[in-house]
């Protein structure tokens, strides 16, 4: 750029300046600044940054000074400054705490007098840092998968004394003035509560002006999203702002009901309840500290391959507070994610002074202790080292009880299913439900029955009494209530795309949890019996036996330690659960409803998984995996390898074909098969197998989404089990490949192959229905239950290249995997066997009202077949009509059987499934009802002849 063109350009630069500040400031001339070139720009900008660290940290020293002063002139009877060594002053506590405070969660040093003397309302001058709050404050050593906040918030001298002598760690010890209630001590502490508070409300106002700019990028980012060139995948925005928004709810609600409080400041103002409340929330912190490390990993990767993103995360616009001249500050995202970590000492810092100018007879003065004593339960929680973190609760005795672990269970309850929330403490499992409570009341559980650790045991299976009575629903409503919830689901997503009425929508998803609910009540068959040796005993069905094992190891572990037998008292008992509500940490019943809009839908489509084998065991053993996947809020088991014998190390090598509805996690569990039938589980009537070891993975989209195996390993107790995945998505199963190789049966048109045989129907379908009905039609679960992928392919191969040996292999096989081989010949048919053409008049067809009707209409659209289609469709109903009449032995309704075909013999094409599946979760959608129908309708009506369609008169034209 020539010199006169330079000279021009930063002219023009300084004079649009000059405009935007005269905007901002009006009357004040524009500071001169140099902005000629991008350089020079660059280095005004770093020259601005160091002047704005100064000016904040010159703004943090003139808050404390005022502070100090209004508390002087309170006449609070400050302490004698201790004395100070020489030397630089000490750096910020790796805490986040203020200086001074120890990491250990001892009380407050001496190290910084004024510190000291100010601890009383001093709670966010620090907000605004000396460096200007780019960089959140170092973590401690060690620290490195979970940030340590500091539990024991500092205190003043006198207190953390009297704290001390008091040994309770719970609460302070209000000031003799304040107990004795005089005049002037009870005025002097109203006015110290104020002077707290309105600190408290100063430093909660910036809080959440960091909370709004970390949530200000949020919308915009997601907007992009769904867009062709996204900024971030809906996943990263989802982990980096993970209950940003929720925890900016919470405090903007305490903020607004708080405020007006302090501003109408009296002796007759109650706040403790605001604090109680604010407590009882904490939950949501668990969460977002579960996630801080995987939050900052993703947006630091993010940064790294996204200069945009990089961009926004550098320089996010905080508002500063309102009695402030500076309208906003630039801070870093990695700074405002810090934030919230830091924000729970301070809440539990504010307490403790608090209680100390709170007369013990006030009424906020329980609320407060209690408020106190739930967010030091938390603190703990966080900082625990053991897994899973505890939380603890203090009972009336003193004593300290722990939650280990809690969730929701199905409980047989007098021979009917009842949802119960169970908690597993240090010494005792409490089962209880939460009660009904009118709108705005506080929510708790009522205890249905509690067993001591001391007295529970676990039955073995030949002790176990006789599982009474208990209505199993047929699979088939199981599945059609699926397809119900999906049904709804994709309405409430039109109702959204068209904007419709919220009222609407809200009665739209009230019915699918309804669903949801009556599903995740009925569908767990597991039994996990707990029995307490002084007489009875409980039953729960679960769903997952993964989820059995690790509640039993869990108690298991517990009972490992010297545990005394014991009764609670009345009182114990409702302390005990009334803590439950608390320290919960499953807050939700698990079903897809209660997720919110912006979380991760699932995996829509099939997973493909080879077990490739396993080492770590000590002695050899009869070694099998099960697979299991999430569906519908809970796990069911989908798949399991064959037995290998006497062996420390097996070699499976199996490939499984798992459909997934909405999954996100895939588990893997190795078990010792136990040939002893002795050992019978009366519940199930099954052999009880030994679990050796179990583990879980998340389902990436992103990892799984290749065309590529996707390699990899699950650690279970030492044992590794190494697994290769890849995925395919719904709308990409739908697409047929027709077959290179036109001599072979697999993707080959059906006409092709029926004329090159000269038979009716192919030589596969006729070989598989024979075999099947020959030595698989009592078979369990016979085309519901996937066979070994590896057979099927030999199958595959065997058939495509009409072997001489195919009888003696079918004869050999497994019955599943001839049963899987059938399911994949009319998968892979270049159109389904029903045709794309007549797709649509089949839709249509079905959603008939009138049964004459649609009984005219249904057999003109078989008549409209192709004849080798016709008649091969007609040889596979009446086959799939005989392996329902063994339905009591082979739990195949016609029902499940039209479930697990329909969808394969009846499609849309490629081209009209983009018009249906415009999301993933579509799967069960009205198509797929439609689909499963349409075969129903045939299976359940009377044996149709290909004779007596082909002779009987057509009422309508053929056209269709």
């Amino acid at each position: 750029m020539a010199a006169g063109e330079a000279v021009a350009a930063g002219e023009a630069a300084r004079a649009d300046f000059a405009r935007h500040w005269q905007a901002e400031f009006p009357g004040e001339p524009a500071p001169r600044m140099e902005l000629g070139s991008v350089r020079a720009m660059e280095r005004e900008l770093e020259r601005c940054r160091r002047h704005l660290r100064r000016l904040q940290r010159a703004l943090a020293e003139e808050r404390f000074k005022v502070g100090y002063l209004e508390a002087a002139l309170a006449r609070v009877p400050l302490p004698p400054p201790p004395a100070v060594p020489a030397g630089p002053r000490p750096p910020p506590s790796p805490t986040g705490g203020p200086e001074g405070s120890s990491p250990e969660g001892g009380s407050r040093g001496s190290s910084d007098a004024e510190d000291a003397s100010s601890a009383d309302f001093n709670y966010g001058a620090d907000e605004y840092d000396a460096e200007g709050n780019e960089e959140p404050k170092a973590l401690p050593e060690g620290s490195e998968t979970m940030p340590y906040i500091d539990e024991s918030p500092t205190m003043s001298p006198q207190l953390s004394a009297r704290g001390q002598e008091s040994g309770d760690g719970v609460s302070p010890t209000p000031t003799d003035g304040l107990g004795t209630g005089g005049e002037r001590d009870a005025g002097k502490g109203l006015e110290m509560r104020k002077l707290v508070l309105s600190g408290f409300l100063a430093s909660e106002e910036i809080y959440i002006n960091q909370l709004e700019a970390l949530l200000l990028p949020m919308k915009p980012l997601k907007a992009t999203a769904t867009t062709s060139q996204p900024v971030l995948t809906l996943q990263q925005i989802e982990t980096i702002f993970y209950k940003i928004q929720d925890i900016y709810e919470i405090h903007k609600e305490f903020y607004d009901s708080l405020c007006p409080k302090v501003q109408q400041w009296d002796s007759n103002v109650t706040m403790g309840h605001l604090f109680q409340k604010l407590a009882s929330q904490l939950g949501v912190y668990k969460a977002f500290v579960d996630n801080y490390k995987i939050a900052l990993e993703t947006a630091e990767k993010c940064s790294q391959s996204n200069y945009q993103f990089q961009k926004i995360s550098e320089e996010l616009k905080v508002k500063g507070p309102k009695d402030s001249k500076e309208s906003h500050t630039s801070v870093t995202m990695e700074a405002l994610l810090y934030k919230p970590i830091d924000r729970v000492t301070r809440s539990t810092l504010v307490l403790h002074d608090l209680l100390k100018h709170t007369p013990a007879d006030h009424p906020d003065y329980p609320l407060l202790q209690d408020a106190l004593r739930i967010s030091q339960n938390f603190l703990s929680s966080i900082n625990e080292d053991i897994d899973p973190r505890r939380t603890a609760v203090t009972t009336p005795k003193g004593e300290t009880r722990q939650l280990v672990k809690d969730g929701f269970l199905v409980e047989l309850s007098e021979g009917s299913r009842k949802l119960r929330h169970v908690f597993l403490f240090t010494d005792v499992l409490l089962c209880a439900k939460l009660k009904k409570t009118a709108v705005g009341k506080h929510q708790q559980y009522d205890c249905k029955w509690y067993v001591p650790l001391a007295d529970l045991v676990f039955p073995s299976p030949e002790e176990s009494e006789h599982c009474p009575q208990v209505h199993v629903i047929p699979d088939h409503e199981l599945e059609d209530m699926k397809m119900k919830i999906s049904a709804i689901k994709s309405e409430v997503q039109k109702e959204k795309a068209n904007k419709g009425q919220s009222r609407a929508i809200e009665r739209l998803k009230k019915k699918m949890f309804e669903n949801e609910f009556w599903l995740l009540l009925n569908s767990p068959a597991i039994p996990f019996r707990i029995h307490n040796r002084n007489g009875k005993s409980y039953l729960f069905l679960l769903s997952s036996d993964y989820e059995r094992s690790e509640w039993r190891e869990a108690i298991q572990k517990l009972q490992k330690k010297d545990l005394q037998a014991f009764v609670l008292s009345s009182v114990e008992l409702q302390v005990l659960t009334g803590s439950c509500f608390k320290l919960r940490t499953v807050h939700n019943i698990p079903v897809t409803s209660n997720k919110d809009d912006d979380e991760s839908p699932g995996l829509y489509g099939f997973l493909h998984v080879i077990v490739h084998s396993a080492k770590g065991f000590k002695q050899s053993a009869n070694l099998y995996c099960t697979l299991e996947v999430d569906s519908f809020g809970y796990f069911v088991s989908k798949a399991k390898t064959r037995v290998f014998r006497d062996t420390t190390e097996p070699q499976w090598n199996e490939e499984f074909e798992i459909e997934l509805e909405g999954s996100q996690s895939l588990r893997i569990l190795c078990y010792e098969k136990c040939y002893d039938k002795t050992k019978l589980n009366k519940d199930n009537n099954e052999i009880v197998d030994k679990i050796m070891g179990k583990g879980q993975i998340q389902l990436d989209p992103q990892a799984v989404q290749t065309k590529n195996w996707h390699m990899d390993v699950i650690e279970m107790n030492g044992i590794k089990v190494e697994f290769s995945m890849k995925f395919t998505s719904r709308d990409m199963s739908l697409k047929r490949t027709p077959s290179k190789k036109q001599t072979g049966v697999f993707g080959v048109k059906i006409s092709v192959v029926t004329k090159r045989e000269r038979s009716k129907v192919p030589y596969i379908v006729r070989q598989c229905i024979e075999e099947v009905e020959k030595r698989g039609i009592e078979e369990v679960g016979i085309y519901r239950i996937s066979g070994v992928a590896t057979d099927i392919q030999a199958l595959k191969a065997v058939f495509d290249a009409n072997n001489k040996d195919i009888l003696v292999m079918l004869s050999d096989m497994d019955i599943n995997a001839i049963a899987g081989t059938l399911k994949l010949y009319f998968r892979e048919l270049p159109e389904p066997l029903l045709t794309d053409r007549l797709y649509p008049a089949f839709m249509e067809g079905i959603a008939l009202s009138d049964p004459a009707a649609k009984e005219n209409c249904m057999m003109h659209l078989l008549r409209s077949l192709p004849d080798p289609n016709l008649i091969t469709f007609l040889f596979l109903l009446e086959h799939l009509k005989r392996v329902a009449e063994k339905e009591p032995i082979n739990k195949m309704s016609l029902h499940n059987l039209a479930t697990v075909f329909g969808p394969t013999l009846l499609r849309p094409s490629e081209v009209e499934s983009k018009g249906h599946l415009t999301l993933a979760s579509d799967i069960w959608s009205h198509d797929v009802m439609a689909q499963v129908q349409v075969l129903l309708y045939y299976l359940q009506h009377p044996p149709i002849s290909f004779t007596e369609l082909k002779r009987n008169t057509l009422y309508f034209s053929t056209d269709v």
